[in-house]
């Protein structure tokens, strides 16, 4: 066992897979690992050997990894009922895999037992003992995972302990008692593994939870309470149904909380959940604890004012600890606390009390009692303070556009097409242009205007569009709020337009988008005056 007070097994690569919408390759599996590995967990999961193709190609790459912190763990079952163990298929496999760490999982709940495998409880406890002490005669550090232990305890106390004695007969280095259902509470989970440590206080015991009743986390730290030394989950909580303990939650409440230092370096936290998400081509969650976006972000006037002399008055740890860092929100809640904060984050200089400030403060609840929305619309409201500060820089004049959507009866397929006219510095252009849609026959008209004065324009695009209905109760009649998001490659800004017609909501934003790209970099800047 690992000499920390509680190890972290991470089981991403396999239960975490078992999760609706989670799926990864061979070599994201690899590239997990050595990111699991570099941030300190202890042991790491890699699936069922022999299972499935990527499973084969990840154990037979993982040989040759030289992980740092973590051992590597093959996972199975015990052997099958009325066969030696030496004779199992799938025990053979978890001795190919050359793992330094197996991790087994047998029946700890009489009813699967009889029901599930239709053997008896003698033959299940026989199954444990043989597989593990058949996997530590051959030089293997054994992990049991007791499956369904915490309802098999609530109908047997006493077959659920007889199983884990089996087990720890066998030689298995730690007990892991597993909430397999997910439907147990913190106070059952405390009560159980007490009267598991009393049973058997000389063998290590671990929790497994999941989060039927999103008490994954509260339910592992019940355990740990309880005296548990290894703790099972997932990065970001990923798992099959509603998912296992979530390690992004556990960890930091661990080594922050609790004092228990389990990791080396927590201020990777928030890259190694955003790295698992990017990798699954999975979202991130905003409001996740400790690593999303608003787990740190304050709107109202009052909180901004309060964290800017002191933060703490609103932040229950230092956001660095965890790698992540505050947000200060604009909207119509915004005092000028909050204008302020953001534009010094945008690094445009707004003194306190002036008439800018104001004058900032007053278009945005206008704006927002609109329908606009500026918390993911940096980009729209950087322009919106360079405008009040008189900085902002007119780019082009624009005279007008138009877009057509024609559809045909005879098989050819739809055909969008945008005009857009406008000036620099009275030099006229007028440009058409067909595109895949009318948003983004906009976009490339709209480029292709601006390309002979600006020709930079061709180093950035659209990463992102959202459409959200304000008002449904106006049916098509209601304002849409169009976001997007617009990148150089190495900056990403959210723009934000806002009209009862979806076309002109686009464009303002769009607009808006390559607007912003102009005042920063821009080669040509003549003329002035206000969009």
């Amino acid at each position: 066992m690992n000499s920390k007070p509680v190890s972290i097994y991470d089981t991403t690569l396999r239960d975490g897979t078992q999760g609706e919408g989670f799926q990864l390759s061979g070599l994201d599996k690899l590239r997990i690992a050595q990111r699991l590995d570099d941030f300190g967990v202890d042991y790491i999961e890699g699936g069922w050997p022999g299972s499935n193709p990527k499973d084969i190609e990840f154990f037979r790459e993982a040989k040759g990894m030289r992980l740092q912190h973590a051992k590597l763990a093959a996972f199975g079952s015990t052997r099958r009922a009325d066969t030696r163990v030496e004779e199992d298929p799938q025990v053979r496999l978890l001795m190919e895999a050359e793992t330094p760490v197996v991790t087994i999982f047998g029946k700890s709940w009489e009813l699967q037992v009889t029901e599930v495998l239709r053997t008896s409880v003698e033959e299940n406890r026989a199954m444990i003992r043989d597989t593990v002490a058949h996997l530590v005669q051959h030089g293997r550090e054994v992990i049991y995972d007791a499956e369904h232990f915490f309802d098999g305890y609530k109908d047997s106390p006493e077959h659920a302990l007889s199983t884990l004695e089996a087990a720890a007969a066998g030689g298995a280095s730690c007990l892991v008692l597993c909430d397999t259902n997910g439907g147990s509470l913190p106070s059952e989970i405390l009560q159980t593994c007490l009267a598991v440590k009393a049973r058997l206080p000389d063998v290590p015991f671990g929790i497994h939870t999941h989060n039927d009743c999103e008490l994954g986390v509260a339910n592992a730290l019940a355990a740990i309470r309880a005296g548990a030394t290894q703790v099972q989950g997932t990065i970001n909580g990923f798992g099959e149904r509603t998912g296992n303990c979530n390690l992004t939650s556990l960890i930091p409440i661990l080594q922050l909380k609790l004092g228990l230092d389990v990791v080396p370096c927590l201020e990777k936290l928030r890259d190694l959940s955003y790295f698992v998400d990017d990798i699954s081509n999975n979202p991130h969650f905003a409001r996740a604890a400790f690593v999303g976006s608003t787990a740190f972000a304050h709107k109202g006037g009052m909180h901004v004012n309060a964290v800017q002399k002191l933060a703490r008055s609103y932040e229950h740890i230092p956001p660095g600890s965890v790698g992540n860092c505050q947000n200060i929100l604009v909207s119509e809640l915004s005092g000028q606390a909050n204008i302020l904060a953001k534009a010094e984050e945008l690094g445009i200089p707004l003194v306190k009390g002036s008439p800018e400030a104001a004058e900032v403060l007053r278009r945005v609840k206008q704006l927002e009692n609109d329908g606009y929305s500026f918390e993911a619309a940096d980009g729209s409201l950087e322009l919106l303070v360079r405008r009040a500060l008189g900085t902002y820089v007119k780019p082009f004049e624009l005279h007008e556009y138009h877009t057509s959507f024609r559809q045909y009866r005879d098989g050819h397929p739809p055909v969008c097409e945008a005009t857009v006219k406008l000036s620099v510095d009275g030099e006229r252009a007028l440009t058409v242009a067909e595109g895949r849609g009318v948003v983004n026959s906009l976009d490339l008209a709209l480029r292709k205007a601006l390309r002979p004065f600006y020709p930079e324009i061709d180093g950035i695009s659209l990463v992102d569009y959202k459409v959200r209905i304000i008002d449904g109760h106006d049916a098509t009649a209601a304002k849409t709020r169009v976001l997007m998001v617009t990148t150089d490659g190495t900056r990403d800004w959210g723009t934000v337009g806002v009209s009862e017609n979806i076309i002109e909501a686009s464009w303002l934003a769009l607009l808006d988008g390559i607007d912003l790209f102009l005042q920063q970099h821009g080669t040509r800047r003549r003329g002035g005056g206000n969009l």
